[in-house]
């Protein structure tokens, strides 16, 4: 779809006027900043969409850190292949990348409390699968994959049902043995509504550090089974450390996706 909303009706036009058709071109992409490699993968298909008898050598697997400078993919192939490729798999490389680098730097901020970092489903649309895979090349966790991934009940679904205990009462009389129930509270008297009900997740939306650290104290407390408690809304580089610091088991990050800054990477000849 990336390649096709850019060669439009006729393909490359520059390419083709410039290039000609049976020229070869030997080229490198390369990182023009540090960070964490995710879709080398994506750059070699987008290339050999264009030429499928490409030689792409992905220098850096998905998950290692590089440095400014640092050749990430060697690709030979037709020239004007190459050329129609280069943008759309620039795009996808540098995004990918700064997703994975941003992941990083959150999962670094937390190392030592225990704490995990997870994306959400703020992604952008149509590339859900590309952007989780680069979380999880930073280090951090996927959240629900989509609607049908397990139950996760908000602040809406609490409104219309009545109740968030009601909701969580629903959820557990409809979902199969496998399926994980999770339930987004905005206050300690909702916490209290719905342990009872044993939600496999609560999300603690929103809470000051003093009532994160009291959740957690309440839930080591009930005797109504093992709870995994998630953080979110508020979290920054800035504040993450302290969220993590208060106990609870996984903080969901919607800045990984829906803000992060691309990578830049650029495509050089040899």
């Amino acid at each position: 779809m990336a390649l096709a909303e850019d060669l439009g009706r006729v393909g490359d036009v520059t390419a083709q006027a410039c290039i000609p058709e049976d020229a070869r071109f030997s080229a490198v992409f390369s990182a023009r900043q540090a960070g964490v490699m995710a879709g080398g993968a994506v750059a070699r298909i987008a290339v050999h969409a264009m030429d499928p008898q490409a030689k792409v050598n992905i220098r850096v697997a998905d998950g290692e850190a590089f440095e400014a400078g640092t050749v990430l993919v060697e690709v030979e192939a037709n020239a004007r292949a190459l050329l129609a490729a280069e943008r759309t798999a620039l795009n996808l490389l540098g995004r990918m990348c700064g997703i994975a680098t941003l992941t990083r730097t959150y999962v670094q901020a937390v190392e030592g409390t225990g704490a995990r970092i997870a994306d959400t489903r703020k992604t952008t649309p149509g590339l859900r699968a590309l952007e989780k895979h680069a979380v999880a090349c930073g280090g951090g966790l996927n959240h629900r994959f989509g609607l049908d991934d397990a139950v996760l009940i908000k602040d809406n679904h609490v409104a219309v049902c009545g109740g968030a205990g009601e909701a969580v009462r629903r959820a557990r009389a409809f979902v199969p043995h496998l399926m994980k129930v999770e339930v987004e509270v905005d206050g300690l008297d909702q916490l209290d509504e719905v342990l009872p009900e044993r939600p496999d997740v609560v999300m603690l939306d929103n809470f000051s550090l003093a009532d994160l650290e009291e959740a957690v104290r309440r839930v080591k407390a009930s005797a109504f089974g093992p709870v995994t408690l998630e953080a979110s809304g508020g979290v920054n580089l800035s504040t993450v450390a302290a969220i993590a610091a208060t106990g609870v088991d996984v903080i969901s990050v919607g800045a990984l996706t829906h803000s992060v800054p691309q990578l830049d990477v650029g495509l050089d000849a040899r």
